[in-house]
């Protein structure tokens, strides 16, 4: 059904959506390192993008660029570090999509909190990620349709990497749209929500496409639809959950650069020539395949407009839903 994992990177390579066009200004020199704040633990998906993007960044700045993981409460403390930072230009935050929506369901406090809204100013939008629903091969499911119509005619649950997770939230309004009740396994991270999927513990759950890509070659797990409004690059034989009937039911993660409120404009542009140019290269497109991640790009204001969407949106459902990490 799905192409090679090399077809795959190939096909992102193609199809990764254009970044604003034109050449970054001349390098401007800042002094001291630039630091990408990740609020995560290192060796995830968002600290291998920051990495990869420093790396890149540090050649074009001439300086060097260094990653600061800040891990916790769901990306709450990293974030909340850069949001206090000076708005020099020297530190910035590399953000999962989770930020526009990690406080609608974790408690925080008035000390350890951030501004969603308010509190940054955008860079770039750097890149799209898929989400898909897919099946443990030992749970002999093979579209969404018999999904749904098992877990109608017996008990049926699907792993998240964590309560309060895009993942956890995408499943939650499927099991709406479907009128089923498939109940929710949150696990800690992605790695033992896919070990458990292939082990055959659980039959069902919500993924990135790299999360996933060696046991779909390997035939472990089957991909049975993307939460795309259209079909997604790295896997155009996957239908959307839309074009099978679940209406209102679409969601993508994304990473995107912030720096602290009140950056002058001159150096976010500069910045965002510098790292639109740099999501172009080829070796930055292949390596964000394998992460299951398009390239975005464009102005600082796209990335505005998203997390400013995400927040509305994502915090409506969660309300309705009632979802809250645990």
């Amino acid at each position: 059904m799905l192409k090679t994992r090399r077809q795959w990177f190939a096909v992102a390579l193609l199809c990764a959506v254009a970044c604003s066009s034109g050449h970054a200004s001349e390098p401007a020199h800042l002094g001291r390192p630039l630091t990408i704040v990740v609020a995560y633990p290192s060796g995830g998906d968002t600290d291998v993008l920051a990495r990869l993007l420093a790396e890149k960044l540090s050649v074009r700045l001439k300086q060097s660029v260094i990653v600061d993981n800040r891990p916790g409460a769901s990306g709450v403390i990293g974030s909340s570090y850069v949001a206090k930072a000076p708005a020099d230009g020297h530190v910035l935050l590399l953000a999962p999509s989770t930020f526009s929506i990690a406080q609608w369901v974790l408690k925080t406090g008035a000390g350890n909190g951030y501004d969603v809204l308010n509190g940054f100013t955008p860079v770039i939008e750097l890149a799209s990620v898929s989400l898909f629903l897919v099946a443990g091969e030992q749970a002999g499911l093979k579209t969404v349709a018999q999904a749904m119509a098992a877990a109608k005619a017996r008990p049926m649950v699907y792993a998240s990497p964590g309560a309060g997770s895009p993942m956890h939230i995408l499943g939650e309004m499927l099991n709406r749209a479907a009128k089923v009740r498939i109940d929710h396994v949150p696990y800690k991270g992605v790695a033992p929500a896919v070990s458990d999927l292939v082990g055959g513990h659980v039959p069902l759950s919500y993924v990135t496409l790299g999360s996933v890509a060696p046991h779909v070659a390997a035939g472990k797990i089957r991909v049975l639809a993307v939460a795309d409004p259209q079909r997604s690059p790295l896997a155009p034989d996957v239908p959307t959950l839309n074009e099978l009937g679940y209406r209102d039911v679409e969601m993508r993660a994304w990473y995107g650069l912030f720096a602290p409120k009140g950056m002058q404009a001159e150096k976010v542009k500069a910045l965002n020539a510098h790292l639109n140019e740099i999501l172009r290269l080829p070796d930055v497109a292949s390596r964000m395949a394998t992460l299951g991640a398009v390239a975005v790009g464009g102005p600082a204001e796209v990335l505005g407009k998203t997390n400013a969407g995400d927040f509305e949106r994502f915090g409506r459902i969660v309300q309705e839903l009632g979802i809250r990490a645990e």
